[in-house]
């Protein structure tokens, strides 16, 4: 399967005016916006002034695919149709407004600054949200970047209108961190189905022979080397990928696009006969995130971090301390970051290859000591193991609370070139104020441990993503000299 369990963002353009304002101005406008986007946006020539012209625009962007749209004051804009089009467009939508300067003051002034704000008033009166820049009124130039920034956000609020959420189940025992109320999928319009993890059994032994397998194996063998110590646990990870893969192409429904939340441990390893982490890597790195330990919050935030940076990304616990020794021979000094600032997020082998330093094969050593303490690793093979690629990253998540409200937070970072000196998929990770956002975000509004990764800063993108779908608490770190509300101020 390749990386298409994305949506593909058609972009498009429709200019309004007010019918005592010149019509001429709103299509200079818009064409002067188009001309630095080329290709990147469909250009709408219809301009609404009033209801009729709203339904033959509505009906040029269906017929050219436009499946995101901006609606664009070049001029005061008519209240009533310019809304009507937000409503009636079936995707994500946002408004801008023409900045003066392009003509004179008297018959080339378009009062848009103004005519936004009409355009909001009644955008409420219709209970309609849509995505609105921090500086949504600017010249053709500064209106193209702002329009360059909605292609991710639209990315994801499309993605996840038409995302099924698929769990093998239950959680493990003593694992409530991972529990939570799955109201608020419906409330995101995210279908969910939910399975028994013996109904992956019964699908993972119908694959047993699959004559694809040899395929998949050599797919794996490419990618981890032929340095592999654990070669032989290759078939039983292959057959299990194909049963995952193909469970994804069969059970989609309604549905185009699929993310996992999968049972990972204690009884799949004695089941199975191994673990299932690398293959939960590959999945998500071919765009189907697998999150660990029945996570549906965490597979949902992962599926919503690769459609903002149309990258892989990855699901860690917030895990362990850096080491004082660590942090003085390697980081103080080096990088600008207080000891607690830094932490170590880690999983047993989930991350894909690719934003591993030294990718291998290994087995968790966690289970091995309850489930083969005594003899060679076997059923607790699996894991891909290494020290995470320094560079920029969002952790970030979206989480429902136990009286099935959605809140969500996020703190832009860096994993450091550092090692860690451990095992598993891990790395050193670094973020400005990290203590008091642990603190007083991850602990005061009860997250669990789990947090998704973005490997680049998207903080902007996933805040707007969150506004949209009406998310009203959404945390961040704050810098040192801005006070959390429950925050001791002495």
């Amino acid at each position: 399967m390749e990386k298409n369990n994305r949506p593909d963002v058609k972009m498009g353009i429709v200019a309004v005016s007010r019918d005592c304002f010149p019509k001429e101005l709103s299509t200079r406008r818009r064409e002067a916006i188009v001309s630095h986007l080329g290709d990147k946006i469909y250009d709408c020539k219809i301009i609404v002034e009033n209801e009729k012209d709203m339904l033959i625009a509505l009906d040029d962007l269906k017929k050219n695919n436009v499946n995101a749209l901006v609606v664009y004051l070049g001029n005061f804009g008519p209240e009533t149709s310019e809304t009507l089009l937000a409503e009636k467009f079936d995707g994500p939508v946002a408004f801008m407004a023409a900045a003066e300067g392009d003509g004179d003051l008297i018959d080339g002034r378009g009062d848009a600054y103004c005519g936004l704000l009409n355009a909001s008033y009644n955008l409420g009166m219709r209970h309609k949200r849509v995505y609105i820049p921090k500086n949504p009124v600017g010249n053709a130039e500064e209106l193209a970047k702002e329009i360059l920034d909605f292609e991710p956000i639209a990315r994801a609020l499309l993605g996840l209108s038409k995302l099924k959420l698929i769990t093998f189940g239950p959680r493990p025992q003593d694992f409530l961190a991972c529990n939570a109320p799955i109201q608020g999928l419906y409330d995101l319009g995210v279908a969910i189905e939910e399975n028994s993890e013996l109904d992956l059994l019964v699908a993972y032994n119908e694959h047993k022979d699959d004559k694809r397998i040899p395929e998949v194996m050599a797919s794996m063998k490419k990618e981890l080397g032929d340095k592999n110590p654990y070669e032989g646990i290759l078939p039983r990870l292959a057959q299990y990928e194909l049963t995952l893969l193909d469970w994804a192409r069969d059970h989609k429904g309604a549905s185009d696009y699929v993310a996992f939340a999968n049972k990972c441990w204690p009884a799949f390893q004695t089941q199975f006969r191994f673990v299932p982490c690398y293959v939960n890597s590959r999945l998500t790195d071919k765009g189907i995130p697998v999150s660990c330990e029945v996570d549906i919050y965490g597979a949902l935030s992962e599926y919503i971090g690769e459609c903002i940076s149309d990258k892989t990304t990855t699901l860690l616990d917030i895990n362990n301390t850096v080491p004082e020794y660590i942090y003085n021979e390697e980081i103080k000094g080096k990088f600008d970051y207080r000891l607690h600032e830094t932490f170590m997020g880690f999983h047993c082998g989930n991350t894909c290859a690719a934003l591993l330093r030294n990718p291998h094969m290994n087995f968790q050593r966690i289970m091995k000591r309850s489930l083969e303490p005594d003899h060679e690793p076997d059923i607790t093979r699996g894991t891909i193991e290494g020290d995470i690629k320094a560079g920029e990253i969002t952790f970030y998540r979206l989480q429902s609370t136990s009286d099935a409200k959605l809140k969500a937070y996020v703190a832009e970072g860096e994993v450091l070139p550092v090692g860690t000196r451990s095992f598993g998929s891990i790395g050193i990770f670094a973020v400005h104020e990290m203590e008091r956002f642990y603190r007083y975000v991850l602990l005061q509004k009860h997250y669990p441990h789990h947090g998704a990764v973005m490997f680049g800063h998207y903080g902007k993108a996933f805040y707007e993503v969150m506004r949209y779908l009406g998310i009203q608490d959404i945390a961040y770190n704050h810098p040192a000299s801005l006070p959390y509300p429950e925050e001791n101020p002495f």
